[in-house]
C-alpha cells in the first residue's frame, strides 16, 4: 500500500502541476500562448503518460471520482478507497503550492487574477455559468470519463491502449468544459488550487467534490450493469492492486 500511495500522490502531482501548470504559465503567455486547446491536451498528456508510467503499481487513479467509480464497478477494494483519496489530495495539494512557488517568479503573477486554474461556478465560472450548470456538465462527464476507463481496461478491448483513450478522453473533457467551470471532473485537482486561492475558489469546492463523486459513482455502476462480462485487467487503470 504504501508503494501504491506513492505512486498516486506522485500521479496526481504530475496532473495538477502538469495541467494547472500549463493554464497559469503557459496559456497566455504573449505571442506563443497555448490557449484552451493547450491546456486541454496538457491534462490529457498527465495521465497518458502517469497510466504508463504507474499503472502497473497503483492503477493510475490520479482522482478520487475515478477511484470511487472503479469501487462501484467492481474493479477496487473499498477498504483501499481511504489511502487513495489522502495520497491523491496530497499530491494535488503539493502540486498547487509549487505551482504558486514558480509563478511567484514572474514580477506580473497575481494570485487574484490568475486563480492557480481554480474551479468554480456562477462568479467563478469562465463563463459564468450557473451552479447546476457546473453540477450537471460535471457529473455527466465524469461518469463519461469512468465509462471509458472502464471500457478501455475490459479483458475484451484492445491490450495496451488504455492510456491513449483515457488520456483523449480527458482531452476532450476539457474541451467541452473548460469555459464552463474550468474543468474538474476530480475532487483532488479542484481541492490543490482552492486550498492556495481560498476565498471564493473555496466556498464553491464542496460542488466539486459532489458532482465528480456522483458521476464516478454512476459511471462505474453503468458499466457495470450494462457492460461488465468478465474481470478486467489490473494492468493500467484497474483494480489498482497490481505491484
Amino acid at each position: 500500500m504504501g508503494k501504491r500511495m506513492a505512486a498516486e500522490g506522485l500521479g496526481t502531482f504530475w496532473l495538477v502541476f502538469g495541467g494547472c501548470g500549463s493554464a497559469v504559465l503557459a496559456a497566455a503567455f504573449p505571442d506563443v500562448g497555448i490557449g484552451l486547446v493547450g491546456v486541454a491536451l496538457a491534462f490529457g498528456l498527465t495521465v497518458l503518460t502517469m497510466a504508463y508510467s504507474i499503472g502497473h503499481i497503483s492503477g493510475c487513479h490520479l482522482n478520487p471520482a475515478v477511484t470511487i467509480g472503479l469501487w462501484s464497478g467492481g474493479r477496487f477494494p473499498v477498504g483501499d478507497i481511504v489511502p487513495y483519496i489522502i495520497a491523491q489530495v496530497i499530491g494535488a495539494v503539493v502540486a498547487a503550492y509549487f505551482l504558486l512557488f514558480i509563478a511567484s517568479g514572474s514580477p506580473t503573477f497575481d494570485l487574484a487574477v490568475s486563480g492557480l486554474a481554480a474551479n468554480g461556478f456562477g462568479e467563478g465560472s469562465p463563463g459564468g455559468y450557473s451552479m447546476g450548470a457546473g453540477l450537471a456538465i460535471e457529473l455527466v462527464l465524469t461518469a463519461g470519463f469512468l465509462m471509458v476507463i472502464l471500457g478501455s481496461t475490459d479483458d475484451r478491448a484492445p491490450k495496451g491502449f488504455a492510456p491513449i483513450a483515457i488520456g483523449l478522453a480527458l482531452t476532450l473533457i476539457h474541451l467541452i468544459s473548460i469555459p464552463v467551470t474550468n474543468t474538474s471532473v476530480n475532487p483532488a485537482r479542484s481541492t490543490g488550487p482552492a486550498l492556495v486561492v481560498g476565498g471564493l475558489a473555496l466556498q464553491q469546492l464542496w460542488l466539486f467534490w459532489l458532482a465528480p463523486a456522483l458521476g464516478g459513482l454512476v459511471g462505474g455502476a453503468g458499466y457495470r450493469l450494462l457492460f461488465a462480462e468478465t474481470s478486467s485487467r489490473p494492468d493500467v487503470i484497474g483494480d489498482g492492486k497490481a505491484g
